[in-house]
């Protein structure tokens, strides 16, 4: 029987904490066999969680000693997350990795983990929200938001929330194989496998201009995004030089005009895709793409997943 350790730190999420063992267990349950055993580890045998998601006070029955003989440990986010870990979790961490455990952590869980320095010079990712902050705290590490999970063998990490679900589904398939992780995918309503990364879920809003003097033109390029719009339109419109009109916007957007052009034609589409029931062919028209296979390919580059799964994701529905 392999042993799953979660780390329980103080303000630990709930909802991460619990996903292992919905998991690990379920796969237990579709195997009818106990492969894992899990156990929750709290320094100290007590913890409450995160304060932001409904706090309350949960008892353990192991410490930081529960790691030991652990083939996963699983590091959920919690609240402090910026604060480095104390000594003894590090400890535990590189020791539980020094024979060999694999470390896997669960969104933010990612900082605690990189506290350890394991995944200096690996690919790693965590929440898009604090991919940058961890790509600066920790800058041997080549941090990639757009991704569910990554997995090193070793050392896995995982976007946001959600994403836990899906790195433990991979481990109960790199574990006891495709059938039993596509009978516990079923037993947990998720997909084995979801189409598209993290990408689809950032917030990737237009760059706005530093200073007044170039809203007219943004408010007029997005009003005009159905046009097939040139440098020289927008330049003339501005009445200045492409050369003029490039520098200003690097200046005050810190983008190019065709670059903000074309993530204001992706936010474009990607609202039509929530909220109307147009085809793809009226929402590239719409969106200035001129032809689906135009959206779809710059769609699917910066979102991740094509159109088509966008919409059976995320339209809003009566």
């Amino acid at each position: 029987m392999s042993v799953v350790a979660v780390l329980a730190l103080d303000g630990v999420v709930p909802f991460e904490l619990s996903v292992p063992g919905q998991v690990f267990g379920t796969a237990n349950q579709a195997a009818g066999a106990a492969h894992y055993e899990i156990r929750v580890c709290a320094p100290g045998g007590a913890v409450t969680t995160s304060a932001g998601h409904g706090a309350f006070r949960i008892r353990t029955s192991h410490g930081l000693e529960g790691l030991d003989g652990a083939g996963t440990v699983v590091i959920p986010g919690h609240d402090g997350f910026l604060t480095p870990p104390s000594r003894p979790v590090i400890e535990a961490l590189l020791h539980a990795a020094g024979r060999g455990a694999r470390l896997a952590s669960v969104c933010i869980g990612a900082f605690t983990l990189a506290a350890t320095g394991l995944l200096d010079g690996r690919r790693a990712t965590t929440h898009w929200q604090y991919a940058g902050e961890l790509a600066r705290r920790h800058p041997n590490i080549e941090v990639d938001a757009s991704v569910l999970f990554i997995d090193h063998e070793h050392l896995i990490t995982s976007a946001g929330v959600a994403a836990g679900l899906d790195l433990f589904l991979h481990l109960v398939r790199r574990d006891l194989g495709a059938d039993l992780a596509a009978a516990t995918a079923r037993r947990v309503v998720m997909p084995l496998q979801r189409d598209g990364g993290q990408a689809q879920y950032i917030e990737h809003p237009r760059p706005e201009a530093r200073s007044p003097g170039l809203q007219p033109v943004l408010h007029w390029m997005e009003a005009n995004l159905h046009r097939p719009l040139t440098l020289k339109d927008i330049a003339d419109h501005t009445a200045v030089s492409v050369r003029s009109l490039n520098r200003h916007f690097r200046a005050q957007t810190g983008t190019t005009p065709l670059q903000w052009l074309l993530r204001a034609r992706i936010h474009r589409a990607q609202q039509l895709l929530e909220t109307s029931d147009l085809s793809i062919e009226q929402i590239a028209a719409r969106a200035g793409f001129g032809s689906p296979s135009t959206l779809r390919h710059h769609f699917t580059r910066h979102t991740g997943t094509s159109p088509h799964a966008y919409r059976t994701a995320f339209q809003q529905r009566a």
